[in-house]
């Protein structure tokens, strides 16, 4: 009996040490692949995220790409960015995923800036879990819509306690004053509904929610924008291509893709997403090697 107790001492030793060596050396031949949804990072019950984790991931390479969605600040679900996961998944496979939700504005209640503070709470908390999600310092931003205007005020203005790699801009508000003055089939008063406040009323809250305010530096976030030149809510021209330029300008890295007569990405169609997700691909992996 303490030759078979001593032998199965050993071989736990053994089975240890063998993990301790695999995670030594970034864990790749012991932690499985893992799906974790409504992962709860605040008190809200809108404040959760799915969570995607790649097999062979380790703190040291894993890269977090995070996803968040559209709908106004007032309507959405991360479940509208679901059907792109396992498109993300092959075009990263290394990559954790976290989509994200956020508590809607809806008056009088989680007016602006809630949203832009879920982000913030949602990147920290996912930054803060690393070490247990054994995921790298490597993010990058991904939104749509009100989703992308989200995504590019926090990797323009907040630089702790992670600094964003890429953002990608599927047609993202980035002037909110110039949001108010030309809303396109938005009524102006939905905008003011929404924010809480008109520029005249707070003109500060518009400042502090405009991407483009913060773009200061040629140390800004990469950025990749797409939008339809026909966007009857994200004006083309004073929204996605002033953003171009600015950046431009302060000479940050940046792409901008124009589709000729396109809308708000729902007539989009299957080969014009799929060029932008081949663009993503390229634009990601140079700017979070």
């Amino acid at each position: 009996m303490k030759i078979k107790f001593l032998a199965i001492g050993i071989l736990a030793i053994s089975i240890i040490t063998s993990c301790k060596k695999n995670e030594e050396n970034g864990g790749s031949t012991t932690v499985q692949a893992s799906t974790q949804l409504n992962v709860a990072y605040g008190t809200s019950t809108l404040q959760n995220m799915d969570v995607y984790l790649p097999a062979g991931r380790s703190a040291a390479t894993t890269k977090v790409m995070v996803l968040i969605h559209g709908g106004a600040w007032s309507l959405g679900d991360k479940t509208d960015f679901t059907a792109y996961v396992d498109t993300l998944k092959n075009r990263f496979p290394t990559y954790a995923i976290f989509n994200i939700n956020y508590r809607l504005s809806v008056f009088p209640n989680n007016l602006f800036p809630t949203q832009e503070m879920d982000t913030k709470a949602a990147i920290e908390f996912i930054y803060n879990k690393r070490n247990d999600y054994l995921i790298s310092d490597k993010f990058v931003l991904l939104g749509a819509s009100a989703g992308a205007h989200l995504a590019l005020l926090h990797a323009y203005k907040y630089q702790s306690p992670v600094k964003i790699k890429a953002v990608v801009d599927f047609f993202g508000p980035t002037d909110m004053v110039d949001i108010y003055n030309n809303p396109g089939v938005v009524p102006q008063s939905s905008v003011a509904t929404i924010v809480g406040a008109t520029p005249t009323t707070n003109a500060a809250l518009y400042q502090s929610s405009s991407p483009i305010n913060f773009i200061t530096t040629a140390s800004a976030c990469p950025t990749i924008i797409f939008q339809g030149s026909s966007d009857p809510l994200v004006n083309a021209v004073t929204q996605s291509a002033t953003l171009n330029t600015k950046l431009q300008a302060m000479n940050v890295p940046q792409s901008f893709t124009l589709y000729a007569g396109k809308g708000h990405g729902d007539d989009w169609g299957n080969a014009l997403f799929f060029d932008a997700f081949t663009k993503i691909q390229a634009f990601v992996n140079t700017h979070n090697p």
